[in-house]
């Protein structure tokens, strides 16, 4: 028979989960950046310090193409993972602050089949898309907590089919009366009962995650439109000195590796003298483009002044990052430039040089010293080429 609670208990425990829900809104303000307040929410949901859900999702609402997107998530990718996971947490005493702090060291290396599965999706926000998108076009959370809930669910619902789901909640993460995007969870590994009292402690945990993912949207904006090159809509001079300097920092830290390519039109002054500065301007905006989609999602490409470009390649050993401006070369050289009539080949070329951290420099001013250094290599060895720096070199 299981044991009634006392007032007194049921008062403690109640105190204990305002306070954990407080530690973990003061976690989520402690910093604006979108990727970690994403990590701190899905941590906190599904670690046993927090409110232990065995998988939690996060999906952001992409307001220009009416889909949603998936961000990110967390939890076992089978039963044997899920004992791992949950034995290594109980043997080493993990605090929930310990684990948001893991991030500062593992955050990029989110690549469970979850995550992977989770960041793939991207779904129409409208009454065909089941019930994550009917979370947002109704404002309120999708409880399925039972075989009756669960009948009313349609078998061809993406996500439910998608992860295998008989019980679980959809909550919408809203601030100022906006649905910002959807969180899913669900115990699918331990089995365990989705209470009346999960779902209120859920219901105000989103309430602050909305608000700080909300913030850090804005922010987002701000530090866009202040640190954006107005012509191509890459990251400008200053911003990639910043970011730069802090994958230096990251790389040294945990002993990664980082690599830097500089990145030069071909000729650009001759085109600009033949076809002046508008056609120039046109010129520059379509490399801007084919270098920025040829990039990852964590490369940062930034304009570094007149035709010349930079790309950071945070993780990147020499060897892949030569394959990186390889690929970049050739899909510019291939590109059908309006007008490519205007160069001496009758074709658009860059040239690319290549230098890494540690391999290359042990600090920024070098890292980039170097790198520019092997692109004036390739320009001087007949341009539309990729080179790598090389000790010949200085």
């Amino acid at each position: 028979m299981k044991k009634r609670e006392t007032p007194k208990n049921l008062e403690d425990r109640h105190h204990a989960e305002l306070l954990m829900l407080y530690e973990i809104s003061m976690a989520m303000s402690s910093t604006l950046r979108l990727d970690e307040i994403l990590y701190i929410i899905l941590t906190s949901v599904t670690s046993g310090e927090g409110l232990g859900f065995n998988r939690a999702m996060v999906f952001l609402v992409n307001e220009k193409d009416n889909i949603l997107e998936g961000r990110m998530g967390i939890g076992p990718d089978s039963e044997a993972d899920a004992k791992n996971i949950w034995e290594f947490i109980a043997a080493t005493h993990k605090t929930l602050d310990e684990l948001l702090n893991d991030y500062k060291q593992f955050g990029r290396k989110q690549d469970s089949l979850l995550n992977n599965n989770v960041k793939n999706i991207k779904l129409p926000i409208n009454e065909n898309s089941g019930i994550l998108a009917q979370t947002v076009l109704q404002q309120k959370t999708f409880e399925i907590l039972d075989s009756e809930s669960r009948k009313q669910v349609d078998k061809k619902d993406p996500l439910i089919s998608l992860f295998n789901m008989d019980y679980c909640l959809s909550i919408p993460l809203m601030a100022n009366d906006k649905v910002l995007g959807v969180m899913l969870v669900d115990n699918f590994f331990s089995t365990k009962v989705i209470t009346k009292d999960d779902l209120w402690k859920l219901t105000m945990f989103a309430n602050n995650a909305g608000l700080a993912i909300g913030n850090s949207q804005e922010f987002e904006k701000t530090l866009i439109l202040s640190n954006t090159d107005r012509l191509t809509g890459l990251w400008n001079y200053g911003y990639f000195q910043h970011q730069l300097a802090e994958e230096v920092k990251r790389a040294t830290r945990f002993n990664r590796h980082l690599s830097l390519l500089m990145i030069d039109i071909d000729l650009f002054k001759k085109f600009n003298d033949t076809l002046g500065h508008i056609a120039g301007d046109r010129l520059l905006q379509e490399i801007s483009d084919i270098i920025k989609e040829s990039c990852r999602e964590v490369d940062l490409v930034a304009r570094y002044g007149g035709e010349e470009f930079a790309v950071i390649l945070p993780e990147t050993f020499k060897e892949k990052a030569y394959s990186s401006a390889e690929r970049i070369r050739k899909l510019t050289a291939a590109h059908p430039c309006h007008y490519k009539e205007g160069q001496p080949s009758k074709r658009i070329t860059i040239s690319i040089g290549v230098a890494s951290f540690p391999q290359d420099a042990s600090n920024k001013e070098d890292l980039i010293a170097f790198a520019d250094k092997a692109l004036y290599v390739a320009k001087e060895t007949g341009r539309n080429r990729v080179c790598m720096f090389s000790k010949d070199f200085i």
